[in-house]
This record gives C-alpha cells, structure tokens and sequence, in this order.
C-alpha cells in the first residue's frame, strides 16, 4: 500500500526490440548469414533497456551508478543500460488519502470515531524523493497524527457544527510539515464524526427536551400577550358602555346566524343592554327563514 511506484513495462521499447530482431531475421535469411540477426538481437536488447517512456503526469527519477543525477520524463528517452537506471516515477497529480481515528478522546472527554480525507500533490519530486525514505507512508502517518491532536483541542460539539475550521487546521498542520518534502496538502475534508450510541441516544433526547422547553416558552408568552390584550379591551370598554353593548351585540349576531345553533342569555343582561328588540327581531328573522 505504501511503496513508492516502481517503473511500469511499456510497450514501446518492446515493439522496438521485436523490429530490431524481426529485421536482423530478414536480412540473415537474404544474406544466409547469422551476424545480421545477431545484430538485430543486441541492437534490440539495448532499445529494450534502454527506451524507457514517463506518462504526462510523471517523473522519471534516474540514478548514475547509484547516485541521483536528475528526472526525466513526461515522454521518450534513452538511459545506458547497466550503467543507469529508472529507479521509480512519481506522481504529480492530486491525489486522494483517507485517514482513521478511531476511540479518540475531545477536549470534553468523549470518545469519537473521525473519518478524513487528504487531498495533496508532489510539487517537487527531487524533494519528495530525496528528502524522505516514503512520502505516501509519511503522509498517511502525519495525518493520522494531526487528526488526532487536533481532535484533543476541540469539544465534541465544535466538532459536529464546525466540520469546516477542523478541516482548515489540519490542512495548515499538514502543509507545514510536508513542504519541505516537496509536497502540498490542498484540503482537508472531515467525512464523519461518530460517537458512541449511548451518548446519542442521551444527545438525542436532551434536544427533545429543549425543544419541548421552548414550546412551552412560546406559549407562555402567547398567553401573556392575549391577557395583556384582554386588559386594554377591559380598559376601553371601562370607559365606553356602548362600544361594550354593541360588541355583545356582535357576539350574540355572529352566534345567532349559525345555523342550528342555540344561545342561552340572561335576561339581566338582556335587560342592561337592550337587546330585547333585538333579539326578537332576530328570533322573527330566523323563523321565517
């Protein structure tokens, strides 16, 4: 999972070699002599070594005798067999790691579960070659190591609501340690937190509580509102007997039209408000309807 990519057969030099050997056949066969093919052979061996091809996206890194002399690629190239090797080829796309912490305590002391994902690139890959033994292994590593700190210096419920700031601070730890490596970590994108299913089940019903608490707030106020509504209706009619009458009035016509309906009125309040009249009018109208 961590080696470092080594390089790929490719099928070029190979084709090569068979053109060299097939064209060393044909002309033994005219000539009736062995030397043009095993020209053909050697010649074919040597581009076999020797022709080596890097992808668009890759670095070819070349080694003298053992020691670094430079990178080669994207495209075709000859190296001196023996003499010189292509050691391994490097990567310079974005590339994708997924890190794992697992039973890590917050700050508040609760045990989660964190699933990451790094996104980083080799922007120099003499440095990435040369200045560590394994980068795919010490980025993984270091990830896993921030993620970790970084859970320990912030409380569960950051965590949850502020996925994004955690993100951002592993992404800057990282950056730093890996630049000298010749490596950039672009984001850092935290996929899950989880928590154990005790603590949210408890979670889970302390919000069903708040917002059971705040219903009844609401509710509260409502009715502290329609009471203060009622004692400036009480103030009003205080002052004015005729707009309480014919309000009354209001009421008993607005009870009155519905049919089937029935109202029972004292007859002192009849009386007080003179609604008599009315009321008989009103009886005589529905009657005949």
């Amino acid at each position: 999972m961590f080696n470092v990519e080594a390089p790929k057969i490719n099928r070029v030099p190979i084709a090569v070699c068979v053109v060299c050997i097939s064209a060393g056949a044909i002309a033994s066969n005219r000539t009736v002599s062995p030397w043009p093919l095993v020209g053909g052979v050697l010649i074919g061996l040597y581009f076999l070594f020797a022709l080596k091809v890097v992808q668009q996206w890759e670095k070819g890194v070349k080694l003298r005798l053992g020691r670094y002399v430079g990178l080669r690629g994207p495209g075709l190239f000859l190296i001196v067999p023996v003499v010189e090797t292509l050691s391994m080829f490097v990567d310079q796309r974005v590339r994708v790691t997924s890190v794992t912490a697992e039973s890590t305590l917050t700050r508040d002391t609760v045990p989660v579960d964190v699933n990451a994902i790094v996104f980083w690139l080799v922007w120099n890959a003499e440095k990435s070659i040369l200045e560590v033994e394994n980068y795919l292994e010490a980025i993984t590593m270091s990830a896993q190591s921030a993620l970790r700190e970084s859970i320990g210096r912030h409380e569960l419920a950051q965590m949850i609501t502020d996925r994004e700031a955690l993100g951002r601070e592993l992404q800057k730890i990282l950056d730093e340690k890996t630049t000298p490596w010749g490596i950039t970590v672009q984001s850092v994108e935290i996929r899950d937190v989880k928590i154990p299913q005790a603590l949210e089940d408890a979670m889970s019903r302390q919000a069903q509580a708040e917002r059971e608490r705040q219903a009844r707030i609401i509710l509260g106020q409502a009715e502290t509102e329609i009471s203060n509504s009622f004692v400036q209706a009480a103030s009003a009619y205080a002052e004015n007997p005729i707009a309480l009458h014919l309000r009354a009035m209001n009421m008993l016509y607005e009870a009155i039209k519905e049919k089937g309906s029935m109202v029972i009125v004292p007859s002192s309040a009849v009386e007080t408000m003179g609604l008599g009249g009315s009321l008989a009018t009103a009886s005589l109208a529905k009657t005949q309807g």
